[in-house]
């Protein structure tokens, strides 16, 4: 039988497993998907030796940047990005290759471009800096929209929250929240913006699904923003992964 997985720390609730194991049974794939949470990077050769019949791993927090150095080769996207969150396993005779690609991307564009009016949508606040936040900004940018990372700290090439002024919101009015800020259970916070400057042309995506509308979503749509999680994402990035996996 063969086997997929995911590695993070911590994994907790995983779409993918609940994903890949309900496809397998409903088209007959003789096939498991596994979390393996692995408590750092150096653990990922364990996984790999006492699981030899994996054929592919999907790669999640904090792990899409570390992982690189253990990879064979990496597809351009994902070099371009410096994040893999898909892994494609091969077995040569004792030798076990590893092939990285990163599936944000075109989950994150397939997922946002229907929702895109070029008329307005030109320019892009990305809320976060880890390593989700590098794929969507190379989906924007190859969208056409000018980006700029926000963080909460002082940081090369970013600005932080305070300096969001309504005008800001205005001009930058597709913003992406790539943080944890409003997961579950802390479902009664948002990312601090400026929300009553927002209006019909003003999107705001969110890549946290559950809840299926967080706070951040709740105050923008108040005011009339075009909202969207990132559950949507999610499918067509297992899609993806499925496709990487069988590559030949």
């Amino acid at each position: 039988m063969d086997k997929y997985g995911l590695i993070g720390f911590p994994l907790g609730h995983s779409f993918s497993i609940s994903y890949f194991n309900q496809r397998f049974q409903d088209e007959g794939i003789d096939a498991v998907y596994e979390n393996y949470e692995i408590p750092t990077i150096e653990s990922l050769d364990e996984v790999l030796n006492l699981n030899p019949e994996l054929k592919g791993l999907n790669v999640t927090i904090p792990y899409k940047e570390k992982v690189i150095p253990y990879l064979d080769s990496i597809s351009p996207e994902a070099r371009a990005i410096g994040a893999v969150n898909v892994i494609k396993v091969t077995h040569e005779g004792k030798n076990v290759k590893l092939k990285g690609y990163n599936s944000d991307v075109i989950g994150f564009t397939k997922s946002i471009e229907p929702m895109l009016d070029k008329k307005w949508h030109k320019k892009a606040l990305i809320l976060g800096t880890g390593g989700a936040s590098k794929a969507i900004n190379f989906g924007l940018r190859h969208l056409g929209l000018e980006t700029v990372f926000v963080s909460r700290y002082e940081r090369p090439n970013t600005i932080q929250y305070q300096t969001i002024t309504p005008e800001v919101v205005q001009e930058y009015n597709v913003i992406i929240n790539c943080t944890p800020i409003g997961m579950y259970p802390k479902t009664e916070v948002c990312p601090e913006l400026p929300y009553e400057a927002m209006d019909s042309h003003t999107i705001l995506y969110d890549l946290i699904y559950n809840p299926d509308e967080t706070l951040f979503m709740k105050r923008g749509a108040e005011h009339g923003a075009q909202t969207k999680n990132g559950l949507e994402m999610l499918l067509l990035q297992a899609f993806a992964s499925w496709e990487f996996w069988h590559e030949k």
